[in-house]
């Protein structure tokens, strides 16, 4: 693993996979949809990010600004933890990696000028230093734990304006029910609509969620290599992409008169090694890069 000097001084990276981080192609596809989408029909606003580790989802989002707009980065990178949970789970996953530095050499490998950086724990933006109403679109992927998530979505309510959009990191991970937890009050207690999952993200609005699902649905996402499907939460439709699966390659002609010449324990053997690859790939992650 490496140290935050070495991160610091890795050099710029050349392409924005390059940059370390959990930002896969589904959800960047998503992103610049939604944000394009926003643009192309006159929406206006800045764009609030809590929780950026070293960049990489803030550079797509530094991409969509149109003049006037700001983009604003909330991040502890790395200063102290303001609490033992929060300093706990920053040591177990982030405290060697994550550096100021480092994230704004990642940013200014594609962009010319920095966004407003809120070195500080998330918390700090419920002060309203981001004005009411203010964003079209917030991302959160701070803190995994549910006081602090809950806060998060707080904060990120205030900022959006009407039929601003929200997307939260994580909801559905086997280790972070908190964010499971908050994501999910919000829907069934706070007026927080969904309109998109992802295996990684949740996209909703407090706003018109039907106005975000015919944004969406004007792509043509299976064209593109992921799939479509819809499920009805809290009364309303929501959307679900995922990867499309390649179907499993038939076994060749020759491959099967092979088994069938084997002796008997051979052919046992070598299908028994065959049915584990084929179930290993089965349950293996595909591939988001």
């Amino acid at each position: 693993m490496p140290t935050a000097e070495t991160a610091a001084a890795r050099p710029a990276p050349l392409t924005r996979d390059d940059i370390p981080g959990w930002f896969f192609r589904l959800d960047r596809a998503a992103f610049g949809h939604l944000l394009a989408a926003q643009t192309t029909a006159g929406v206006a606003g800045d764009i609030l990010e809590l929780g950026s580790y070293l960049g990489r989802s803030a550079v797509l989002l530094g991409d969509h600004l149109r003049p006037g707009e700001r983009l604003t980065v909330c991040d502890l990178f790395d200063s102290e933890a303001g609490d033992a949970d929060n300093a706990a789970e920053m040591a177990m996953s982030y405290r060697k990696t994550l550096t100021r530095s480092a994230f704004e050499a990642n940013y200014l490998a594609f962009h010319t000028t920095l966004p407003e950086i809120v070195q500080a724990p998330t918390s700090v933006l419920a002060d309203g230093r981001i004005p009411a109403g203010s964003c079209r679109f917030a991302h959160i992927d701070a803190s995994h734990l549910y006081e602090h998530v809950a806060g998060d979505i707080a904060v990120a309510r205030a900022a959006l304006a009407e039929n601003g959009v929200v997307a939260l990191d994580d909801y559905r991970s086997e280790h972070t029910p908190g964010v499971s937890a908050a994501v999910w009050e919000a829907v069934f207690t706070g007026g927080l609509r969904p309109v998109l999952l992802t295996p990684m993200k949740f996209y909703g609005t407090w706003g018109d969620a039907a106005a975000v699902r015919q944004v969406l649905l004007a792509r043509d996402w299976p064209a593109e290599g992921y799939t479509v499907d819809d499920d009805t939460i809290a009364g309303g439709q929501v959307l679900r992409l995922n990867y499309q699966v390649k179907a499993p390659v038939q076994q060749s002609a020759p491959r099967r008169l092979a088994l069938d010449l084997l002796p008997p324990v051979a052919t046992r053997a070598t299908r028994r090694v065959l049915r584990t690859l084929r179930e290993r790939r089965a349950v293996r992650p595909v591939p988001t890069s």
